[in-house]
């Protein structure tokens, strides 16, 4: 091969050489464009979805005035006990389990965000050093005996044989098949009391639905309950004396409890109050 011709061929190299070179930083370069691109919609994204929540519904600062202000808008906002999305100081989302846990430590309060959607999304807020410290203390408790039911949930309910004021024998294996709810109250509880209208009314509701079955277990002795169940009806089958059962085997902190137990004999929920029953009985009645 001749000078010239090798001349020729290493120019031919050259010009391949560097037009490879361009088309590799070309693709680099539309590559980086690319992920910058993606990088932005995420973030769009990520926005848009946490505007969707909402502002809080009330005014964290305003609401913990006084003890009685926190008081009134826990009591009809703040349901523990139920579904519902976590979210830290930064509204990321959390487990609910550490949620309860952080509220338990007394130094955060729960707001619900605004939303419109069927899902309540509550967020942690700073619990101010001028607040009544009654707030602190009854945020910590509520928190703490929602731990604990919360452990309780996707776990066999225990072994049981009772006997009803009628008489009636109730065990777990003739109640397979079947959603239980329980109630665990006692005579002088008066949050248990108040809310008899409305688990009346939730009995009355699904009446027709033979696979639900609706009872309660009574710290009260037989000779106690009789004359205060004419007075005070209660539509649940009432099992008398179960104040050990209760406190040494449900290991209960805090009445009226709640239980729901699905048909294969598993705690679907454990709820504190009536309304959080209406709302989790509707969805364990469906599934």
């Amino acid at each position: 091969m001749t000078l010239r011709a090798l001349q020729l061929n290493k120019r031919r190299l050259d010009r391949c050489l560097f037009s490879k070179s361009l088309n590799l930083e070309a693709y680099l370069f539309v590559m980086k464009k690319n992920i910058y691109t993606l990088s932005l919609v995420l973030i769009f994204a990520s926005c848009t979805s946490q505007t969707k929540l909402g502002k809080p519904e009330v005014n964290s600062i305003e609401v913990q005035k006084t003890y009685l202000d926190w008081r009134n808008y826990q009591k009809d906002n703040i349901m523990l006990s139920q579904d519902f999305v976590p979210l830290d100081t930064n509204s990321k989302e959390i487990t609910k389990e550490t949620f309860l846990n952080v509220l338990s430590e007394g130094n955060y309060i729960p707001i619900r965000l605004e939303s419109d959607m069927d899902v309540f999304y509550y967020k942690l807020f700073k619990i101010e050093a001028t607040s009544d410290t009654s707030i602190k203390a009854s945020i910590s408790e509520v928190a703490f005996n929602e731990i604990q039911n919360y452990k309780k949930e996707a776990e066999p309910f225990p072994e049981f044989s009772f006997k009803d004021l009628n008489g009636n024998l109730i065990t777990n294996e003739n109640l397979k098949g079947k959603i239980v709810v329980i109630k665990c109250w006692y005579i002088h509880c008066a949050a248990c009391l108040k809310e008899f209208p409305d688990v009346n009314q939730l009995v009355e509701k699904y009446k027709n639905r033979k696979d639900i079955v609706f009872i309660s277990l009574a710290e009260d002795s037989p000779e106690q309950l009789k004359p205060f169940l004419v007075r005070s009806p209660l539509s649940y089958s009432v099992v008398p004396n179960m104040k050990t059962y209760m406190n040494l085997t449900l290991q209960l902190n805090a009445f009226p409890t709640h239980f729901i137990i699905n048909k294969e004999g598993l705690i679907v929920k454990v709820l504190s109050d009536s309304k959080s029953l209406e709302v989790a009985l509707a969805k364990a009645s469906k599934d």
